[in-house]
């Protein structure tokens, strides 16, 4: 196995001078720094976007306008959201794929690493400008997230602000995909065929041929509200004979894809952390492979589904209705897969498994939920009410968030040489569980109530599961700076970790020392047997 010897850390590839701190994080190729950028990055968009559902939050705790203008509270519910996805979300999926895949799959660093140092720094500038907005005339976008007209259009100079931002995060996509590409399909080592990568790569390549695909459709639809807006044309404009629903039709065609996009990599999170501590090889290797591009292909087909109360045609809203509930089949096969996988294993429950197993359950549902969500009839009640919001957040909070935070707990100790405190992480871990179920379980029966979504005041009998689901919400808010404790107390106290830091981790990223060296695989690593997960299908 050969990695560079530890001491080259913070040293140029030749190893003659050391990198300033500027050279080193501003001008990076090294995957591990960019992927560090992006932890970084996402870290902190996660505690604006949690600030602003603070906002929100404490604005509908009582009944009665408190703290904000109704204007004031649509910009928090559509910044809150686009922060969310596009700043806090995905940064945090690429920038586990920027440190994991090369190590996972033996390769010396990403395929195009002066590519992926752009597609970083494009991020901080598109963000200050989305975040700018709130300091011009008339404020931030209000529109939601989902940016419909004719609502959208009527803000100012945000429009414009917003749109370009979106455009540099979606450039910024399709870079990072590109390159995630390039280096699993070109840079595996020798006899690491496509059918022995670990699964978080498997996940992360599926999920970039996504991005590819439907990122430009999300740019073509702003672009066409931005003509509508600046420059007279009528595309989604009925006055213009334009058609206000055509644009749920081109949005939501990017949007659902962009759903699987932030939770694809999270199934190949947990699929990497459920085996190594039930100390067996995943169930049904190929069958989660094959679900995942199920999976991808489904969620093309789908996207009406957000907009079954349009005034579809009948043959339309069937199509939509069993077109979804076809996409529960592949998601069922990995909850079965995950489950057997634990089932009669040796099980031990530390932070990353704790946070899996959470996964698990609460993004099932989630999923069921949305299930739910799927028969049009039923839909015709749940749809724009508070059900629809406790859907996509345990979707993407105790889907997708939990899988990031598991992953970090689970390969913390490859990238700093650390353990942390098993302890202090359980207690973050306990403290999370009961506040996001606080937060978001009461919603379903607000919507179930009727309650609509993107509201600042309410009716009074809403009062007391919105007092609740604001209790949750402050409760939350703390959670990512416990993390942070947990983390900078490993830094200072942590106990050394071992190059296998967890008993059955499996993979070559366990073959590298802890911490990692700044590079790692400069000759192609020799597969051994146990390196691989999956050994098992190499017999």
């Amino acid at each position: 196995m050969s990695a560079t010897h530890p001491d080259a850390v913070g040293h140029h590839a030749n190893g003659h001078h050391q990198q300033s701190f500027l050279d080193r994080w501003l001008f990076s190729t090294n995957h591990k720094d960019i992927g560090t950028l992006y932890l970084v990055f996402s870290f902190t968009m996660a505690i604006v976007g949690a600030a602003l559902s603070v906002g929100i939050r404490a604005e509908l705790a009582t009944p009665g306008l408190q703290l904000v203008k109704p204007e004031f509270f649509n910009q928090l519910t559509t910044m809150h959201a686009l922060v969310m996805i596009f700043g806090a979300v995905m940064p945090a999926f690429v920038g586990l794929a920027n440190w994991m895949i090369p190590l996972q799959i033996g390769a010396p660093d990403m395929a195009l690493p002066r590519m992926n140092n752009l597609s970083f720094w494009i991020m901080p500038f598109a963000f200050t400008l989305l975040l700018l907005t709130f300091f011009l005339p008339g404020g931030a976008p209000g529109g939601g997230w989902t940016m419909y007209p004719p609502l959208a259009l009527q803000g100012g100079a945000n429009i414009a602000f917003a749109i370009f931002a979106i455009h540099l995060m979606g450039i910024s996509s399709i870079m990072g995909a590109i390159n995630i590409i390039a280096t699993v399909l070109n840079m595996r080592a020798p006899g690491l065929d496509l059918l022995k990568m670990p699964v978080f790569c498997w996940t992360w390549l599926i999920t970039a041929f996504l991005l590819i695909a439907v990122m430009p459709v999300l740019a073509g639809a702003v672009t066409m509200l931005l003509t509508d807006r600046f420059f007279d044309t009528s595309f989604f404009n009925a006055a213009g004979g334009g058609d206000p629903v055509m644009y749920q039709h081109i949005f939501w065609f990017f949007g659902h894809p962009e759903v699987y996009i932030m939770i694809l990599p999270a199934f190949g999170i947990v699929s990497e952390i459920i085996p190594t501590f039930s100390r067996k090889p995943l169930f049904g290797y190929q069958a989660m492979v094959y679900a995942t591009a199920a999976i991808a292909f489904l969620s093309f087909i789908v996207w009406a589904h957000h907009m079954f109360t349009v005034g579809m045609p009948l043959g339309g809203e069937l199509y939509f209705m069993f077109a979804t509930m076809l996409i529960s089949i592949p998601t069922g096969v990995k909850v079965f897969n995950w489950v057997t996988t634990m089932w009669r294993g040796s099980l031990t429950f530390e932070a990353p498994m704790l946070w899996s197993i959470a996964f698990v359950i609460l993004f099932t549902i989630g999923g069921f939920s949305g299930l739910m969500l799927a028969v049009v009839p039923a839909d015709f009640q749940y749809h724009d009410t508070y059900f629809v919001v406790a859907h996509f957040h345990y979707v993407l909070v105790t889907g997708a968030l939990f899988a990031i935070i598991a992953a970090i707990y689970y390969w913390w100790p490859k990238w700093t040489g650390r353990m942390y405190s098993e302890g202090l992480a359980k207690f973050h871990f306990w403290w999370t569980i009961i506040f996001v179920n606080l937060l978001f379980f009461p919603q379903h029966f607000l919507g179930l109530a009727g309650m609509p979504r993107r509201i600042p005041d309410y009716n009074v009998v809403f009062a007391d599961w919105n007092l609740i689901s604001s209790i949750g919400a402050f409760g939350m808010f703390l959670t990512p700076f416990m993390m942070a404790f947990v983390l900078w107390h490993s830094k200072k106290h942590g106990a050394k970790a071992e190059a296998r830091a967890w008993e059955g981790a499996k993979g070559l990223e366990w073959t590298v020392p802890s911490p990692a060296p700044h590079h790692t695989f400069e000759t192609p690593p020799v597969l051994r047997p146990g390196d691989l997960a999956h050994d098992d299908l190499s017999h």
